[in-house]
Protein backbone atom coordinates (compact mmCIF):
# COMPACT_ATOMS: atom_id res chain seq x y z
CA UNK A 1 0.00 0.00 0.00
CA UNK A 2 1.21 3.42 -1.41
CA UNK A 3 2.02 6.42 1.64
CA UNK A 4 -0.57 8.40 -0.23
CA UNK A 5 -3.57 5.63 0.15
CA UNK A 6 -2.34 4.64 3.76
CA UNK A 7 -3.00 8.34 4.61
CA UNK A 8 -6.17 8.02 2.80
CA UNK A 9 -7.46 5.17 4.74
CA UNK A 10 -6.44 6.34 7.97
CA UNK A 11 -8.33 9.37 7.17
CA UNK A 12 -11.46 7.18 6.28
CA UNK A 13 -11.62 5.52 9.62
CA UNK A 14 -10.59 8.27 11.44
CA UNK A 15 -13.87 10.32 10.45
CA UNK A 16 -15.63 6.96 10.98
CA UNK A 17 -14.47 7.14 14.17
CA UNK A 18 -15.06 10.93 14.78
CA UNK A 19 -18.85 10.13 13.35
CA UNK A 20 -19.42 7.42 15.42
CA UNK A 21 -18.07 9.30 18.64
CA UNK A 22 -20.37 11.82 17.56
CA UNK A 23 -23.47 10.00 17.13
CA UNK A 24 -22.85 8.42 20.67
CA UNK A 25 -22.53 11.74 22.56
CA UNK A 26 -25.52 13.34 21.14
CA UNK A 27 -27.68 10.42 21.87
CA UNK A 28 -26.05 9.08 24.61
CA UNK A 29 -25.79 13.15 25.81
CA UNK A 30 -29.34 13.57 25.53
CA UNK A 31 -30.36 10.26 27.33
CA UNK A 32 -28.25 11.06 30.67
CA UNK A 33 -30.03 15.24 30.06
CA UNK A 34 -33.14 13.07 30.53
CA UNK A 35 -31.95 10.87 33.05
CA UNK A 36 -31.13 13.85 35.42
CA UNK A 37 -34.23 15.56 34.17
CA UNK A 38 -36.29 12.70 35.27
CA UNK A 39 -34.93 11.90 38.86
CA UNK A 40 -34.77 15.83 39.46
CA UNK A 41 -38.17 15.67 39.31
CA UNK A 42 -38.21 12.58 41.75
CA UNK A 43 -36.65 13.77 44.30
CA UNK A 44 -37.24 17.51 44.04
CA UNK A 45 -36.03 20.26 46.65
CA UNK A 46 -38.92 21.26 49.01
CA UNK A 47 -40.30 24.43 47.42
CA UNK A 48 -42.41 25.82 50.40
CA UNK A 49 -41.75 27.95 53.25
CA UNK A 50 -41.80 26.28 56.74
CA UNK A 51 -45.04 27.38 58.86
CA UNK A 52 -44.11 30.57 60.64
CA UNK A 53 -45.39 28.26 63.87
CA UNK A 54 -42.65 25.88 62.99
CA UNK A 55 -43.14 22.32 61.72
CA UNK A 56 -45.68 20.19 63.67
CA UNK A 57 -44.28 18.38 66.96
CA UNK A 58 -44.10 14.66 66.79
CA UNK A 59 -46.52 12.49 68.18
CA UNK A 60 -45.94 11.17 71.57
CA UNK A 61 -44.14 7.28 71.07
CA UNK A 62 -46.38 4.92 73.59
CA UNK A 63 -44.89 3.35 76.06
CA UNK A 64 -45.21 -0.72 76.43
CA UNK A 65 -44.98 -1.17 72.46
CA UNK A 66 -42.73 -2.94 70.40
CA UNK A 67 -41.17 0.19 68.97
CA UNK A 68 -40.03 0.54 65.47
CA UNK A 69 -37.92 3.30 63.92
CA UNK A 70 -38.14 3.77 60.32
CA UNK A 71 -35.21 5.54 58.59
CA UNK A 72 -35.32 8.02 56.43
CA UNK A 73 -32.19 10.14 54.72
CA UNK A 74 -32.19 13.81 53.91
CA UNK A 75 -31.26 13.45 50.70
CA UNK A 76 -33.70 11.24 49.25
CA UNK A 77 -35.18 7.73 49.94
CA UNK A 78 -38.17 5.37 48.29
CA UNK A 79 -41.44 6.06 49.15
CA UNK A 80 -43.03 2.25 49.94
CA UNK A 81 -39.32 1.38 51.28
CA UNK A 82 -40.63 4.10 54.09
CA UNK A 83 -44.19 3.86 54.18
CA UNK A 84 -45.32 0.64 53.28
CA UNK A 85 -43.79 -1.26 56.12
CA UNK A 86 -45.05 1.92 58.36
CA UNK A 87 -47.97 0.66 58.07
CA UNK A 88 -48.03 -2.35 58.55
CA UNK A 89 -46.33 -1.92 61.78
CA UNK A 90 -48.36 0.92 62.69
CA UNK A 91 -51.91 -0.94 61.92
CA UNK A 92 -50.83 -3.16 65.06
CA UNK A 93 -51.06 -1.56 68.39
CA UNK A 94 -48.62 -3.97 70.02
CA UNK A 95 -46.09 -1.41 68.14
CA UNK A 96 -45.37 1.87 68.25
CA UNK A 97 -43.58 3.52 64.64
CA UNK A 98 -41.70 6.95 64.38
CA UNK A 99 -39.47 7.97 61.68
CA UNK A 100 -36.00 9.14 61.95
CA UNK A 101 -33.64 11.28 60.46
CA UNK A 102 -30.20 12.88 60.72
CA UNK A 103 -31.97 16.15 60.90
CA UNK A 104 -35.93 17.13 61.18
CA UNK A 105 -36.12 18.52 57.76
CA UNK A 106 -38.59 18.04 54.37
CA UNK A 107 -37.11 14.84 53.47
CA UNK A 108 -37.39 13.42 49.76
CA UNK A 109 -39.03 10.53 48.95
CA UNK A 110 -39.23 8.95 45.45
CA UNK A 111 -42.29 10.77 43.40
CA UNK A 112 -41.83 13.83 44.22
CA UNK A 113 -43.58 13.44 47.70
CA UNK A 114 -42.03 14.95 51.02
CA UNK A 115 -41.81 13.36 54.58
CA UNK A 116 -41.36 15.44 58.00
CA UNK A 117 -39.20 12.78 60.06
CA UNK A 118 -40.44 12.61 63.71
CA UNK A 119 -37.04 12.80 65.03
CA UNK A 120 -33.25 12.61 64.83
CA UNK A 121 -30.63 10.66 64.86
CA UNK A 122 -28.95 12.37 68.17
CA UNK A 123 -32.12 12.43 70.12
CA UNK A 124 -32.43 8.54 69.72
CA UNK A 125 -28.32 8.02 70.36
CA UNK A 126 -29.17 10.29 73.50
CA UNK A 127 -31.57 8.63 74.66
CA UNK A 128 -34.34 11.75 74.52
CA UNK A 129 -36.29 9.21 72.42
CA UNK A 130 -36.63 5.04 72.97
CA UNK A 131 -34.60 2.90 71.31
CA UNK A 132 -36.03 1.13 68.66
CA UNK A 133 -36.32 -2.67 68.63
CA UNK A 134 -36.68 -2.75 65.25
CA UNK A 135 -35.15 -0.56 62.44
CA UNK A 136 -36.23 -0.07 58.88
CA UNK A 137 -33.77 0.57 56.50
CA UNK A 138 -34.89 1.69 52.89
CA UNK A 139 -32.98 2.44 49.54
CA UNK A 140 -31.66 5.89 49.96
CA UNK A 141 -29.94 8.07 47.41
CA UNK A 142 -26.21 7.66 47.98
CA UNK A 143 -25.62 4.50 50.21
CA UNK A 144 -22.09 4.84 50.34
CA UNK A 145 -21.50 8.16 50.21
CA UNK A 146 -20.17 10.51 52.95
CA UNK A 147 -23.67 12.56 53.04
CA UNK A 148 -24.93 9.07 54.61
CA UNK A 149 -22.03 8.50 57.30
CA UNK A 150 -23.75 9.54 59.93
CA UNK A 151 -26.93 7.00 58.92
CA UNK A 152 -24.89 4.21 58.73
CA UNK A 153 -22.91 4.47 62.12
CA UNK A 154 -26.37 5.23 63.68
CA UNK A 155 -27.58 1.71 62.02
CA UNK A 156 -24.17 0.23 63.06
CA UNK A 157 -25.01 1.10 66.35
CA UNK A 158 -28.42 -0.03 66.93
CA UNK A 159 -27.22 -3.03 65.20
CA UNK A 160 -24.81 -3.04 68.37
CA UNK A 161 -27.33 -2.36 71.26
CA UNK A 162 -29.66 -5.48 69.62
CA UNK A 163 -32.09 -4.01 67.66
CA UNK A 164 -33.60 -6.35 64.73
CA UNK A 165 -32.84 -5.02 61.14
CA UNK A 166 -35.20 -4.98 58.31
CA UNK A 167 -33.50 -3.97 55.22
CA UNK A 168 -35.93 -3.06 52.27
CA UNK A 169 -34.97 -3.34 48.92
CA UNK A 170 -31.96 -1.48 48.36
CA UNK A 171 -31.65 -0.46 51.81
CA UNK A 172 -29.64 -3.81 51.86
CA UNK A 173 -27.10 -1.50 50.16
CA UNK A 174 -27.18 0.48 53.36
CA UNK A 175 -27.33 -1.81 55.61
CA UNK A 176 -24.39 -3.96 53.56
CA UNK A 177 -21.61 -0.55 53.83
CA UNK A 178 -22.07 -0.89 57.54
CA UNK A 179 -20.70 -4.07 57.81
CA UNK A 180 -23.82 -5.34 59.55
CA UNK A 181 -24.16 -7.83 56.38
CA UNK A 182 -20.80 -9.66 56.47
CA UNK A 183 -20.79 -13.28 56.46
CA UNK A 184 -24.54 -13.63 56.36
CA UNK A 185 -27.37 -14.38 53.83
CA UNK A 186 -29.31 -11.16 52.38
CA UNK A 187 -30.85 -10.42 48.99
CA UNK A 188 -31.99 -7.41 47.61
CA UNK A 189 -33.96 -5.71 44.49
CA UNK A 190 -33.22 -8.40 41.57
CA UNK A 191 -31.39 -5.47 39.19
CA UNK A 192 -28.86 -4.90 41.68
CA UNK A 193 -27.59 -8.31 43.05
CA UNK A 194 -24.64 -8.78 40.63
CA UNK A 195 -23.15 -5.33 41.43
CA UNK A 196 -23.75 -5.99 45.16
CA UNK A 197 -21.79 -9.41 44.51
CA UNK A 198 -19.06 -7.40 43.08
CA UNK A 199 -19.29 -4.73 45.56
CA UNK A 200 -20.05 -6.87 48.66
CA UNK A 201 -18.53 -10.19 48.57
CA UNK A 202 -18.40 -10.53 52.06
CA UNK A 203 -22.19 -11.03 52.00
CA UNK A 204 -23.92 -14.13 50.78
CA UNK A 205 -26.52 -12.94 48.21
CA UNK A 206 -29.21 -14.56 47.12
CA UNK A 207 -31.83 -13.88 44.20
CA UNK A 208 -35.56 -15.39 43.87
CA UNK A 209 -36.41 -15.05 47.69
CA UNK A 210 -38.99 -12.40 48.82
CA UNK A 211 -37.09 -11.88 51.81
CA UNK A 212 -34.22 -13.50 53.64
CA UNK A 213 -33.57 -13.87 57.46
CA UNK A 214 -30.63 -14.60 59.24
CA UNK A 215 -30.55 -14.04 62.81
CA UNK A 216 -32.06 -10.94 63.99
CA UNK A 217 -31.49 -8.92 60.17
CA UNK A 218 -33.87 -9.59 57.57
CA UNK A 219 -33.68 -8.19 54.23
CA UNK A 220 -36.38 -8.17 51.22
CA UNK A 221 -36.78 -8.10 47.38
CA UNK A 222 -38.02 -4.99 45.37
CA UNK A 223 -39.64 -1.99 46.76
CA UNK A 224 -43.07 -3.57 47.69
CA UNK A 225 -41.20 -6.44 49.09
CA UNK A 226 -40.82 -4.63 52.45
CA UNK A 227 -44.83 -5.33 52.68
CA UNK A 228 -43.86 -8.86 53.40
CA UNK A 229 -40.85 -8.62 54.93
CA UNK A 230 -42.86 -6.63 57.58
CA UNK A 231 -45.25 -9.08 58.34
CA UNK A 232 -42.30 -11.06 58.77
CA UNK A 233 -41.29 -9.78 61.72
CA UNK A 234 -44.84 -8.83 62.98
CA UNK A 235 -45.11 -12.75 63.50
CA UNK A 236 -41.87 -12.57 64.85
CA UNK A 237 -42.64 -10.09 67.73
CA UNK A 238 -46.43 -10.09 67.97
CA UNK A 239 -47.25 -13.64 67.17
CA UNK A 240 -49.37 -15.15 63.97
CA UNK A 241 -52.37 -14.67 64.70
CA UNK A 242 -51.74 -10.69 64.90
CA UNK A 243 -50.00 -10.89 61.42
CA UNK A 244 -52.43 -12.59 60.23
CA UNK A 245 -55.10 -10.25 61.16
CA UNK A 246 -52.87 -6.99 59.31
CA UNK A 247 -51.74 -9.00 56.15
CA UNK A 248 -55.79 -9.79 55.50
CA UNK A 249 -56.23 -6.51 56.07
CA UNK A 250 -53.89 -4.87 53.54
CA UNK A 251 -54.30 -7.86 50.73
CA UNK A 252 -51.11 -8.28 49.16
CA UNK A 253 -51.17 -10.60 46.41
CA UNK A 254 -50.79 -14.17 47.22
CA UNK A 255 -49.33 -13.17 50.97
CA UNK A 256 -50.19 -15.69 53.15
CA UNK A 257 -48.23 -16.35 56.60
CA UNK A 258 -47.22 -19.88 56.10
CA UNK A 259 -46.42 -19.01 52.17
CA UNK A 260 -43.12 -19.66 50.50
CA UNK A 261 -40.71 -17.33 50.22
CA UNK A 262 -39.44 -18.13 46.70
CA UNK A 263 -40.55 -16.25 43.87
CA UNK A 264 -39.25 -16.11 40.05
CA UNK A 265 -35.89 -14.43 39.73
CA UNK A 266 -35.96 -11.52 37.68
CA UNK A 267 -33.79 -10.69 34.70
CA UNK A 268 -33.43 -7.80 32.17
CA UNK A 269 -35.39 -8.36 29.02
CA UNK A 270 -35.98 -6.90 26.18
CA UNK A 271 -39.49 -6.26 27.38
CA UNK A 272 -38.01 -3.70 30.02
CA UNK A 273 -37.33 -1.16 27.26
CA UNK A 274 -40.33 1.01 28.37
CA UNK A 275 -38.54 1.65 31.42
CA UNK A 276 -35.64 2.89 29.47
CA UNK A 277 -38.00 4.77 27.14
CA UNK A 278 -39.10 6.73 29.75
CA UNK A 279 -36.35 7.56 32.38
CA UNK A 280 -34.18 8.68 29.05
CA UNK A 281 -36.96 10.81 27.62
CA UNK A 282 -39.51 12.21 29.81
CA UNK A 283 -39.78 15.49 28.11
CA UNK A 284 -43.38 16.55 27.48
CA UNK A 285 -45.06 13.66 29.95
CA UNK A 286 -47.79 14.72 31.44
CA UNK A 287 -47.81 16.30 35.20
CA UNK A 288 -50.43 14.61 37.59
CA UNK A 289 -51.60 16.55 40.98
CA UNK A 290 -51.72 13.91 43.89
CA UNK A 291 -54.52 15.25 45.84
CA UNK A 292 -53.87 14.05 49.71
CA UNK A 293 -55.94 14.71 52.97
CA UNK A 294 -55.57 13.86 56.38
CA UNK A 295 -56.25 10.27 57.00
CA UNK A 296 -54.55 9.07 53.99
CA UNK A 297 -53.74 5.51 53.91
CA UNK A 298 -49.47 5.26 53.76
CA UNK A 299 -49.58 2.53 51.45
CA UNK A 300 -51.98 4.41 48.85
CA UNK A 301 -49.86 7.56 49.11
CA UNK A 302 -47.12 5.61 48.43
CA UNK A 303 -48.17 3.33 45.58
CA UNK A 304 -49.67 6.61 43.74
CA UNK A 305 -46.08 8.50 43.41
CA UNK A 306 -43.97 5.40 42.78
CA UNK A 307 -46.38 4.50 39.85
CA UNK A 308 -46.51 7.52 37.97
CA UNK A 309 -43.05 8.96 38.63
CA UNK A 310 -40.98 6.83 41.11
CA UNK A 311 -40.77 3.63 39.47
CA UNK A 312 -42.82 4.49 35.80
CA UNK A 313 -41.58 8.10 34.84
CA UNK A 314 -44.26 7.94 32.89
CA UNK A 315 -45.02 11.16 34.62
CA UNK A 316 -44.31 13.78 36.82
CA UNK A 317 -46.15 13.76 40.16
CA UNK A 318 -47.15 16.90 42.16
CA UNK A 319 -48.69 16.29 46.06
CA UNK A 320 -51.48 18.85 46.52
CA UNK A 321 -53.67 19.41 49.78
CA UNK A 322 -55.10 21.84 51.41
CA UNK A 323 -52.85 23.40 53.89
CA UNK A 324 -49.34 21.80 52.74
CA UNK A 325 -49.10 19.63 55.49
CA UNK A 326 -51.01 16.06 55.70
CA UNK A 327 -50.75 13.69 58.78
CA UNK A 328 -51.52 9.91 56.99
CA UNK A 329 -53.69 7.56 58.54
CA UNK A 330 -51.31 6.35 61.04
CA UNK A 331 -49.72 9.05 61.61
CA UNK A 332 -46.66 10.26 59.15
CA UNK A 333 -46.08 14.08 58.24
CA UNK A 334 -46.21 14.77 54.47
CA UNK A 335 -45.41 17.88 52.81
CA UNK A 336 -47.56 18.71 49.66
CA UNK A 337 -47.76 21.54 47.66
CA UNK A 338 -50.94 23.50 49.35
CA UNK A 339 -54.25 24.44 46.96
CA UNK A 340 -53.50 28.67 47.94
CA UNK A 341 -50.21 29.07 46.26
CA UNK A 342 -49.26 28.87 42.74
CA UNK A 343 -49.37 25.37 42.65
CA UNK A 344 -48.05 23.98 38.86
CA UNK A 345 -49.95 23.18 35.70
CA UNK A 346 -51.42 20.31 36.25
CA UNK A 347 -53.22 17.88 33.09
CA UNK A 348 -54.90 15.35 35.83
CA UNK A 349 -56.03 15.60 39.14
CA UNK A 350 -56.05 12.16 41.11
CA UNK A 351 -56.57 11.23 44.29
CA UNK A 352 -56.01 7.56 45.88
CA UNK A 353 -57.49 5.97 48.37
CA UNK A 354 -60.94 7.76 48.78
CA UNK A 355 -63.58 5.21 48.73
CA UNK A 356 -66.52 8.21 48.85
CA UNK A 357 -66.80 11.94 47.76
CA UNK A 358 -63.44 13.52 47.22
CA UNK A 359 -62.87 16.33 49.87
CA UNK A 360 -64.59 19.63 49.08
CA UNK A 361 -61.19 21.25 49.03
CA UNK A 362 -59.45 19.59 46.75
CA UNK A 363 -62.63 19.07 44.85
CA UNK A 364 -62.61 22.89 44.67
CA UNK A 365 -59.35 23.89 43.57
CA UNK A 366 -59.62 21.28 40.72
CA UNK A 367 -62.69 22.86 39.85
CA UNK A 368 -61.35 25.87 39.05
CA UNK A 369 -58.26 24.52 37.51
CA UNK A 370 -61.20 22.93 34.96
CA UNK A 371 -60.03 19.51 36.36
CA UNK A 372 -62.22 16.59 37.38
CA UNK A 373 -60.68 14.91 40.60
CA UNK A 374 -60.36 11.30 39.26
CA UNK A 375 -59.80 8.21 42.07
CA UNK A 376 -57.19 5.89 40.21
CA UNK A 377 -58.00 3.38 39.01
CA UNK A 378 -61.51 3.22 39.20
CA UNK A 379 -61.04 3.44 42.84
CA UNK A 380 -59.66 1.20 45.75
CA UNK A 381 -61.63 -2.10 46.35
CA UNK A 382 -61.69 -2.77 49.85
CA UNK A 383 -60.08 -6.27 48.89
CA UNK A 384 -56.71 -5.52 47.25
CA UNK A 385 -53.75 -3.90 47.34
CA UNK A 386 -52.82 0.17 47.19
CA UNK A 387 -50.72 -0.86 44.02
CA UNK A 388 -53.51 -2.63 42.44
CA UNK A 389 -55.69 0.77 41.36
CA UNK A 390 -52.50 2.58 40.48
CA UNK A 391 -51.20 0.21 38.08
CA UNK A 392 -54.67 -0.14 36.68
CA UNK A 393 -55.07 3.43 36.03
CA UNK A 394 -51.42 3.75 35.00
CA UNK A 395 -52.14 1.31 32.28
CA UNK A 396 -55.65 2.76 30.82
CA UNK A 397 -53.64 6.63 31.05
CA UNK A 398 -50.00 5.46 29.81
CA UNK A 399 -49.54 1.73 28.65
CA UNK A 400 -50.13 -2.00 29.75
CA UNK A 401 -46.01 -2.54 28.64
CA UNK A 402 -45.51 0.82 31.20
CA UNK A 403 -47.85 -1.04 34.00
CA UNK A 404 -45.77 -4.30 34.19
CA UNK A 405 -42.33 -2.84 34.01
CA UNK A 406 -43.81 -0.80 36.77
CA UNK A 407 -44.75 -3.51 38.51
CA UNK A 408 -41.18 -6.26 37.75
CA UNK A 409 -39.49 -3.23 39.25
CA UNK A 410 -41.29 -2.68 41.96
CA UNK A 411 -40.85 -6.61 42.16
CA UNK A 412 -45.11 -6.79 42.13
CA UNK A 413 -47.43 -9.97 40.93
CA UNK A 414 -49.83 -8.77 38.84
CA UNK A 415 -51.46 -11.61 37.95
CA UNK A 416 -54.94 -10.70 39.55
CA UNK A 417 -55.21 -7.58 37.87
CA UNK A 418 -56.69 -6.88 33.79
CA UNK A 419 -54.48 -4.21 32.56
CA UNK A 420 -56.72 -2.04 29.53
CA UNK A 421 -54.61 0.68 27.37
CA UNK A 422 -52.13 1.33 25.02
CA UNK A 423 -49.88 -1.23 24.06
CA UNK A 424 -46.81 0.81 24.29
CA UNK A 425 -44.94 4.16 25.10
CA UNK A 426 -45.39 5.74 21.90
CA UNK A 427 -44.49 9.66 23.31
CA UNK A 428 -41.17 8.30 24.48
CA UNK A 429 -40.20 6.46 21.71
CA UNK A 430 -41.03 8.56 19.38
CA UNK A 431 -38.36 11.22 21.16
CA UNK A 432 -35.89 8.48 21.18
CA UNK A 433 -36.40 8.08 17.47
CA UNK A 434 -36.23 11.78 17.21
CA UNK A 435 -32.95 11.80 19.12
CA UNK A 436 -31.77 8.60 17.55
CA UNK A 437 -32.20 10.57 13.78
CA UNK A 438 -30.82 14.03 15.02
CA UNK A 439 -27.68 11.59 16.33
CA UNK A 440 -27.21 9.83 13.22
CA UNK A 441 -27.70 12.82 10.78
CA UNK A 442 -25.31 15.07 12.46
CA UNK A 443 -22.56 11.76 12.92
CA UNK A 444 -22.82 11.16 9.16
CA UNK A 445 -22.22 15.45 9.15
CA UNK A 446 -19.07 15.01 10.83
CA UNK A 447 -17.79 11.82 8.66
CA UNK A 448 -18.96 13.68 5.22
CA UNK A 449 -18.10 17.36 6.29
CA UNK A 450 -14.50 17.07 6.20
CA UNK A 451 -14.20 15.16 2.95
CA UNK A 452 -16.48 18.10 1.51
CA UNK A 453 -13.90 20.82 2.48
CA UNK A 454 -11.12 18.50 2.02
CA UNK A 455 -12.26 18.36 -1.67
CA UNK A 456 -13.33 22.23 -2.22
CA UNK A 457 -10.39 23.38 -0.69
CA UNK A 458 -8.37 21.12 -3.51
CA UNK A 459 -10.55 22.54 -6.40
CA UNK A 460 -10.24 26.30 -5.17
CA UNK A 461 -6.40 25.83 -5.04
CA UNK A 462 -5.84 24.29 -8.80
CA UNK A 463 -8.51 26.52 -10.37
CA UNK A 464 -6.44 28.63 -12.63
CA UNK A 465 -6.22 32.16 -11.27
CA UNK A 466 -8.83 34.32 -13.29
CA UNK A 467 -6.04 37.14 -12.81
CA UNK A 468 -2.93 35.58 -14.32
CA UNK A 469 -1.66 35.91 -17.89
CA UNK A 470 -2.62 31.98 -18.29
CA UNK A 471 -6.27 33.03 -16.95
CA UNK A 472 -7.68 33.52 -21.44
CA UNK A 473 -8.47 36.90 -20.50
CA UNK A 474 -7.43 39.93 -22.03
Amino acid sequence: MSPVHRRSVVRRIGRVVLGAAVFLAILGGTGAAGVTTAMGQSYPGYRQRPPAQGWPGPRAIPGGRITVAIVVSNAGSVSADVLAPYEVFARSERFAVYTVAARRAPSPLSGGLHLLPDHTLEEVGSGAVPEPDVVVVPAVIDPTGTTEKPLREWIAARARNGSRLLGVCAGSELLAATGVLDNRRATSFWAGIDSLKRSHPAVRWQSGERYVEDGTITTTAGITSGTVGALRLVERLAGAAEARRVGSALHYPGWSLDGSTAIIPNHLALSDLPYALNAAFPWWRPTIGIGLTDGVGEIDAAAAFEVYSGVSFSARAIPISPTGTVTTRHGAVLLTEPVGTAVPRVDRFVVPGVRGDVPSALANWASGRGLTPELPGGGRRDDEFGFDPMLRDLAAHADGATARTTAKFSEYPIGQLRLSGASWPWRSTAIFAVALAGSVGVGLLAVVLPRLLRRRTASATTRPDQNSPDSGLD
